[in-house]
């Protein structure tokens, strides 16, 4: 291996197991259970098979729905996720094990537990993909209720995973526990954590934040930063922005790892995979969830439309909003206009329009083309690597690791094997400094 190559940026990848409906084929013949553990297993051991650094698994406190109804292609039945990856730390050596767990309506004393006994389970392999929940949708299914305002619930976040990590240090390094006390705005706790100081001293912490807040959170406490995939121009503008904000808290731009999270088509030419590219978007959007999505812009009852018929001629009125669980649209007027103009320049029914405009795939084309997209993604400083959403589940990531994964190590921009068997070492992050 010349120097050259050797002095390449490294990318890092994951693999995102779908938690709803929207990038998932599910009309494909092979999608696997969302609830049979060995749909989890499968997609978890081809992420291993493939070098990858985690494995994530999305989850929902509550299933969105329409008018009362849950949404046709959405996964309606999942577990919880940390006791899937404590079964996945039985099949698995090296891949870390990465949950995602709601900050509102969970608590520090025993989401910690739980997390310092996954990375105890698979010896050093655990994350917490911090998520947050503010509406009263979701709230409902909890005795708190949706009582957090978009500010508080980022800092209840703020204050959760500084509470964590004080929990995490109440045991020092050489098995000692000493107690701990804390009393912040939102949590107010004394006494003795359960669980010695795990082998990564503290689980690797994810979160997702495209928003001024989630950026200032996620340079605050983040060691991974889940975001959009855009252009390059606009990954290089957020990742300087984020990384330019960890110096205010004494940390170093190589203290964080930003990956977009992507989709992917693959085809022995290009065309191919456009083709594929198409029909998958098709698969994704049922005539009864395109009508929900022109709702979910209109914010009026479209239940009247013909799915195969024109765009409403009436303005969106936004605060009406009939659908539940769902995050709103922030420019309603244009993005209706958009959809209209797009719908005459060429001749398109509800469906068709919602399906050409609600789903891009990130990568689409041949394998080498997609290694080399990634590679110039990293290579500019547009991301440190990529979190893999693949369409058909489980099943849906063998094609990259086989196809396109060797391409980017004959690049020399991927692992070859593991060199370490932490998520930290993977990830490349310094080990947390004890503040006992």
């Amino acid at each position: 291996m010349s120097a050259d190559t050797r002095a390449r940026r490294q990318l890092h990848l994951a693999a995102h197991f779908p938690g709803v409906g929207n990038t998932t084929v599910r009309a494909d013949r092979k999608p696997g259970s969302r609830i049979d553990f060995a749909s989890f297993e499968h997609l978890a051991r081809t992420a291993e098979r493939g070098l990858f650094d985690f494995f994530l698994l999305a989850e929902g406190l509550r299933p969105r729905e329409h008018q009362g109804r849950i949404h046709d292609l959405d996964a309606v039945g999942r577990p919880d996720s940390i006791t899937v990856l404590n079964a996945l730390a039985a099949v698995t050596d090296r891949l870390g094990l990465a949950a995602t767990v709601d900050a509102t309506f969970n608590e520090p004393f025993e989401l910690a537990r739980r997390l310092a006994t996954l990375d105890h389970l698979s010896e050093g392999r655990a994350a917490w993909n911090v998520v947050t929940s503010s509406d009263a949708f979701t709230g409902e299914n909890f005795r708190r209720g949706g009582f957090l305002d978009r500010a508080d619930r980022y800092t209840r976040a703020d204050e959760f995973v500084l509470l964590a990590r004080e929990l995490w240090d109440s045991w020092t390094p050489d098995g000692v526990s000493r107690p701990f006390a804390h009393h912040g705005r939102h949590f107010d706790i004394a006494g003795e954590f359960t669980v010695p100081r795990s082998p990564q001293g503290h689980p690797v912490v994810i979160q997702a934040g495209d928003s001024a807040e989630g950026r200032e959170f996620a340079a605050a406490a983040a060691d991974v930063v889940l975001t959009r995939h855009g252009t390059l121009e606009a990954g290089r503008a957020f990742c300087a922005d984020v990384k330019g904000r960890l110096a205010a808290y004494d940390r170093d731009p190589g203290d964080l790892r930003i990956m977009p999270g992507v989709t992917f088509v693959l085809g022995d030419t290009a065309a191919e995979a456009r083709e594929r590219a198409a029909e998958i978007r098709r698969r994704q959007i049922s005539p009864r969830n395109a009508i929900v999505a022109l709702e979910q812009v209109w914010g009026v009852d479209l239940s009247s439309y013909d799915p195969d018929g024109p765009l409403p001629d009436i303005d969106p009125e936004p605060e009406s909003g009939p659908a539940r669980g769902r995050v709103g649209v922030a420019d309603p007027f244009a993005v209706a206009e958009e959809w209209r103009a797009l719908s005459r320049e060429r001749g398109l029914s509800i469906w068709q329009t919602v399906v050409e405009a609600s789903g891009r795939q990130s990568f689409v084309g041949t394998p080498e083309s997609v290694a080399a997209e990634m590679d110039a993604f990293v290579t500019a400083g547009a991301a440190d690597g990529f979190v893999l959403v693949p369409h058909p589940a489980p099943g849906g990531l063998d094609e990259f690791v086989d196809r396109v994964v060797p391409l980017l190590q004959e690049r020399g921009v991927f692992r070859t094997e593991y060199t370490g068997t932490t998520l930290r070492s993977h990830l490349g992050l310094p080990d947390p400094v004890w503040k006992g």
